[in-house]
């Protein structure tokens, strides 16, 4: 069987079906054992289903997509199979791929370097295979990197967290930008949006506000997987699109949180260490844009908010608010690196009681509203970072002017709509 762009953009599920080897080739283990197979004690999922990533499917049918081809792949340590093993480590010894090149983002393809750093060129250790270097390299110098490595396909497989601002999915949009001008194809394996894919949140960037944490204009709160994204990116933004094609998971559901999904979670940079963390994140990633702590640097990054100076009145105030599925703790907490390293500051720990009814984007706008009102010592970064996050200038002009956290929120409902109008087309699941 062959995996058409019909078959794996149309189909529900792919049975396994055993590969034809190569001439040559040793003849392939048993499904349980063998590289990509699936693993010997199943994962179980919170309802009992059992999602099956792009992966999964990819080598259930042989490798198929990727005969013939010389493969590099784009991942990190979330490109993992069922049973916690690397991608790069199972195609590396299966004789029916290859795999020349890996390349690797922010935090690098094994996940060694912090926020804002990377791997560098490198050979990897475990495979020997060359390791190059996407963190901030965008068109024509990608592309000069992808030509230097020799490959004809390029395949990403990288675990996302629903956030606009998360640098992954640019890395995506940038990866196929650059595949297009080096004429390669582009192959892009899906993973869930641990937060669900609902529907799209927050404020939508404006152009003007393009960087490396949001080049093109989609919602703060995404509620797309990878593969939509990659569908929307060709349909939408790239002048001229790329050779693509994505392989969708199967069972899963746009309502399932990725305890839902019955797969191993691996941390996809240092300070996302759980799905809690992607919970929360596409709000209180905001906190970055100020003069307050934004949990890097404890145990509960993004969950815990604060300052020195602030007290029990910051969790009374936005308790106040009544925000759905959601309440706040008085918290004090010392970090070890980041802002305020090694002092001790007050504030809050978010802790989400409903996850269906919490809303992150908008839970981040009131603790920003009730953190300016009760701290005198609130204040944006002076590079107006808050600006980049949001997408505009609209969120911080807004709150510095008195407004409330509904009236925020009310302002880019417009621009909101028309991007989930957008969004609608390129939708892969129920």
């Amino acid at each position: 069987m062959h995996l058409s762009r019909r078959n794996l953009l149309g189909s529900a599920a792919v049975a396994a079906v055993p590969a034809v080897p190569r001439p040559g080739a040793p003849a392939a283990a048993p499904a349980a054992s063998r590289p990509g197979g699936p693993a010997a004690v199943p994962a179980t999922a919170r309802h009992g289903a059992r999602v099956r990533t792009g992966f999964e499917r990819l080598a259930a049918d042989g490798y198929a997509l990727l005969e013939g081809r010389r493969v590099g792949v784009v991942t990190n340590p979330t490109g993992i199979t069922r049973d916690a093993r690397h991608i790069v480590d199972v195609l590396h010894a299966d004789p029916r791929v290859a795999l020349t090149a890996v390349f690797g983002p922010e935090h690098g393809f094994r996940g060694t370097a912090q926020a804002g750093g990377s791997e560098g060129r490198h050979d990897d250790p475990a495979t020997g295979l060359p390791v190059y270097d996407t963190y901030l390299k965008s068109g024509r110098a990608l592309a000069d990197v992808f030509t230097a490595s020799g490959v004809d396909t390029v395949v990403f497989d990288i675990q996302d967290v629903g956030a606009r601002f998360y640098t992954y999915v640019w890395t995506l949009y940038d990866c196929m930008e650059a595949a297009q001008l080096a004429g390669l194809r582009l192959v892009v394996l899906d993973r869930p949006n641990p937060v669900t894919g609902r529907e799209a949140r927050g404020p939508v960037l404006h152009r003007e506000f393009a960087t490396f944490v949001g080049r093109q204009p989609i919602a703060q709160a995404h509620g797309m997987t990878v593969a939509e994204l990659a569908l929307l990116f060709n349909g939408e933004f790239l002048a001229t699109p790329v050779g693509l094609e994505t392989v969708r998971m199967s069972g899963w559901r746009r309502d399932a949180f990725y305890d839902d999904c019955g797969l191993p979670w691996v941390p996809p940079s240092p300070n996302m260490p759980t799905p809690d963390t992607a919970l929360v994140y596409s709000g209180t990633c905001l906190f970055e844009g100020t003069s307050l702590s934004e949990g890097r640097g404890t145990t509960r990054p993004f969950e815990l908010l604060g300052a020195e100076g602030v007290d029990g009145r910051w969790a009374a105030a936005v308790n106040g608010l009544g925000l759905p599925g959601v309440r706040f703790r008085e918290a004090y907490f010392t970090p070890t690196f980041s802002k305020f390293q090694g002092r001790t500051v007050g504030g809050v720990q978010i802790h989400v009681t409903d996850r269906a009814a919490y809303d992150p984007v908008r839970t981040g706008i009131a603790l920003l509203v009730t953190a300016r009102k009760v701290w005198d010592g609130f204040a944006w970064r002076s590079d107006d970072w808050i600006d980049k996050l949001t997408g505009s200038a609209q969120v911080r002009t807004m709150i510095d002017a008195g407004a409330g956290a509904d009236e925020v929120t009310g302002a880019w409902q417009d621009e909101l709509a028309a991007f989930r109008r957008t969004r609608r087309k390129y939708l892969l699941y129920k």
